[in-house]
């Protein structure tokens, strides 16, 4: 029986992003142009629902490139790769079709070209992130040293070279990451900047919307994978600008209905690789057991669009 009444501050923007977006649009073009099945490195977004349903279209998700057969096409994920998978697949005249972000690639373009100029880059990241590891394997090892915490900012000691520079993972809490700029520019009087942000414009609208309604929150709810960088960061701007609790839940299945009993007001949002669905079945869940109403807030439009790599443009 439906009695409570609870009210869902639902965030806007939410969900996909525009490299998310052209990351699956890429491998659906491929399927189309090449045929089933299209091979795939790692997941191509960090959401099991988009990788099962990009499956069941026909792609085939391997770790490495030695799983994909001869002749086949094979796609990079959104992540980005080092530069040493790229040669590899050259080497073995692969088709290689890159879904790399673009907002990742400027990063990649940013290291490469501190290296160049003979400096020292300090990359803002977390260890073992796709991303990360990507973006460090665009310089030779030992060119970039990764700074993940305000602690280390403040103890790291980069190697001699002609200068330092700084760089950052696209999907970061915008705030913590802007305290250990703060900390390595202080430190680091002569270190170069990106000319703009690196921490993406998906990645700071998603952030900035839950952080206007945490403080309205009894519990927060983002919808994420657990290995979705920008999908956690959510969990802790909610948590750190008021809301009383936050989860991360992969899909409707993972919420439990009787934690929420005693509430009366649920934020909701999601990470940017997750689809309007697994948020729309959150919502049809919590109204199965409660009079729900619906808020949407939020004003970032958001109306980028990349385009396809030129292997998969019409001709």
């Amino acid at each position: 029986m439906r009695s409570q009444k609870k009210t869902i501050l639902l965030a806007a923007p939410r969900g996909f992003c525009a490299g998310v977006e052209r990351a699956i649009e890429i491998v659906e073009t491929a399927l189309q142009k090449f045929g089933a099945p299209v091979y795939v490195r790692h997941e191509i977004v960090h959401n099991k629902y988009v990788v099962n349903e990009l499956a069941r279209k026909g792609a085939v998700f391997v770790e490495e490139l030695d799983e994909v057969p001869q002749g086949a096409p094979v796609i990079f994920s959104a992540h980005g790769v080092a530069k040493s998978v790229k040669h590899q697949a050259e080497a073995e005249n692969m088709i290689a079709i890159d879904a790399t972000c673009p907002l990742v690639t400027k990063v990649h373009n940013e290291t490469s070209r501190h290296f160049r100029k003979g400096k020292h880059t300090l990359l803002i990241g977390h260890a073992g992130h796709p991303e990360v590891e990507g973006t460090m394997g665009q310089v030779p090892n030992g060119a970039i040293t990764l700074v993940e915490t305000v602690e280390q900012a403040k103890t790291v000691q980069p190697p001699l070279s002609d200068g330092i520079a700084f760089a950052t993972q696209t999907t970061l809490s915008v705030d913590d990451t802007s305290e250990i700029i703060s900390i390595l520019q202080h430190r680091f009087e002569d270190i170069t900047g990106p000319s703009g942000e690196d921490i993406c414009y998906a990645t700071t609208n998603r952030q900035n919307a839950v952080k206007k309604l945490a403080p309205q929150a009894d519990c927060f709810i983002i919808v994420g994978a657990d290995n979705s960088s920008n999908s956690k960061r959510l969990v802790e701007v909610a948590l750190k600008f008021g809301a009383h609790n936050a989860i991360l839940i992969p899909d409707a299945n993972s919420l439990d209905l009787d934690s929420l009993s005693d509430l009366s007001v649920i934020g909701l949002s999601s990470g940017a690789s997750v689809p309007d669905i697994l948020v729309d079945e959150v919502i049809k869940k919590l109204q199965t057991r409660y009079d729900v109403s619906i808020k949407t807030e939020g004003s970032a439009r958001e109306d980028m669009v990349f385009n396809l790599p030129p292997i998969l443009k019409k001709r």
